[in-house]
């Protein structure tokens, strides 16, 4: 087992001990977590370890799975039309009043009663289709549409994957957002306090104490609405992930680590053979083509066999006295041959093609229309990855501005004002700088999905 594995597996085992609805397993749980090192209050999770969770825990996923097998069924319930069927049948038939017939018999007219009171049938039958196109391009049919829906299966995790994506970026983002804006309270903290030990030894004056902690107050909303970005982009990735929303999961990478290495990503082909909308298009069209033939399937003679062995018991009298079956069987062949049906079987011959020539002038127009998003995407990529640049160079200056700015703050070469601009300026220039890398990551997480990459959904269906 790789380390992977092993450490999805501990996860996993880590994430239902917590989950368990009852006190008592929540307490083994937690005991359980602690002897295994980890804080149930802070669990580590790679974006790799949450798609592998999501992909095997999603409600999404999972009803995505069982329409495969309920298709799948009915695949087998049309090859299943091809096989003999047999049926047995029991019937009892009791006459109120028998039949009467006059008949002349020397030169006077009689009537007779005809039948008897008690009448028995039983038997077992065999039918056999020999010939039936119908029944054959049916399977086809369905072949198909086991293949949309398992296209359908894989559109949906693709869609997961990306989602998750988003959701674990966003989660970073967070985190690295509220860093950021605590840095800027604990400047401004610090610097009210610096103030007021100075006015208490009569170096500062009342106003600049009240304005400093001022700007405390001021960021603190700030602060106190990162917490709150950070709690949602847990319960997303939760809801996402299938798991227990009392868990707080946090990335094992920061913004800064993968701006490090995402310029590692690389567009082998813009082939839009993978695109999820395009491969079901493709196979509504087939099985529309399909469709047409079984339309003209309608008009071939179809052919059947049948074989009937019965028992036949009549009798007079009470129901169960003289019975006595006596065997009868017969064996047949069917031909039925369409003539005439009021031209119902050309107009619907006729509306299956007009479907497919639709299904072919949309799959044209989708093409044209994938293929300018894929190019407006990789143009929005390659301007998100300049941005990071400009982003990452004005982070940098507004830091050497803010340096600059604190030092002739402190020889008295500048105004509280102008230092609480450049600490302005400089979160500004840290938060714009990580959500450029949030958008870069974002847009290739959509361009995965846009071409249809599904390596994440390969390695996970690999274990």
């Amino acid at each position: 087992m790789t380390i992977r594995k092993q450490r999805l597996a501990l996860l996993l085992a880590v994430i239902l001990a917590v989950g368990m609805p009852s006190f008592a397993d929540e307490v083994a749980g937690i005991l359980f977590l602690g002897a295994m090192g980890v804080n149930p209050d802070s669990i580590p999770v790679s974006r790799e370890e949450c798609i592998d969770i999501a992909l095997s825990q999603s409600p999404t996923i999972r009803i995505a799975d069982l329409e495969v097998k309920r298709v799948n069924y009915s695949k087998k319930e049309t090859v299943g039309n091809l096989l003999p069927t047999m049926g047995f049948s029991l019937s009892y038939q009791r006459s109120i009043e028998l039949q009467t017939i006059r008949m002349n018999m020397g030169g006077q007219s009689q009537k007779l009663k005809m039948g008897s009171d008690n009448t028995w049938n039983t038997g077992f039958s065999l039918s056999l289709p020999i010939i039936a196109p119908t029944l054959w391009k049916a399977i086809s049919i369905s072949d198909t549409q086991i293949a949309q829906n398992l296209e359908s299966a894989r559109s949906s995790r693709l869609e997961l994957v990306n989602q998750v994506n988003k959701a674990y970026y966003a989660l970073m983002l967070a985190l690295a957002s509220k860093d950021v804006i605590k840095q800027n309270y604990d400047i401004a903290k610090y610097t009210a306090e610096v103030y007021r030990k100075q006015f208490e030894q009569g170096t500062a004056s009342e106003y600049d104490v009240l304005r400093s902690e001022v700007q405390v107050k001021n960021i603190e909303p700030s602060l106190l609405d990162a917490d709150i970005s950070v709690k949602q982009c847990q319960l997303s990735l939760n809801v996402l992930m299938g798991i227990d929303d009392a868990l707080n999961l946090y990335p094992t990478v920061t913004m800064e680590d993968m701006q490090k290495d995402m310029y590692g990503y690389l567009l082998e082909s813009k082939s839009l053979a993978g695109n999820s909308s395009l491969r079901s298009l493709e196979l509504q069209q087939k099985m529309a083509d399909q469709n047409v033939t079984l339309k003209k399937f309608a008009w071939i003679p179809t052919l059947g066999a049948s074989f009937n062995v019965n028992w036949l018991s009549l009798s007079n009298g009470p129901m169960f006295k003289d019975v006595e079956f006596s065997p009868y069987s017969s064996l047949g062949v069917s031909l039925s041959v369409p003539i005439f049906s009021g031209g119902t079987k050309w107009y619907q011959l006729k509306q299956a093609q007009v479907q497919a020539n639709e299904l072919a002038l949309q799959k044209e127009n989708l093409v044209n229309s994938l293929n300018m998003q894929v190019d407006l995407a990789l143009d929005n990529i390659n301007r998100q990855a300049k941005q990071i640049d400009s982003s990452k160079e004005g982070v940098r200056q507004a830091k050497k501005a803010h340096d600059i700015m604190l030092k002739s703050f402190q020889i008295g070469a500048a105004s509280y004002l102008q230092l609480r601009d450049s600490e302005l300026a400089d979160t500004s220039a840290q938060l714009s700088y990580l959500q450029s890398i949030y958008n870069y990551l974002v847009s290739t997480s959509e361009l995965d999905l846009l071409l249809g990459k599904d390596s994440a959904i390969q390695v996970n269906s690999s274990k």
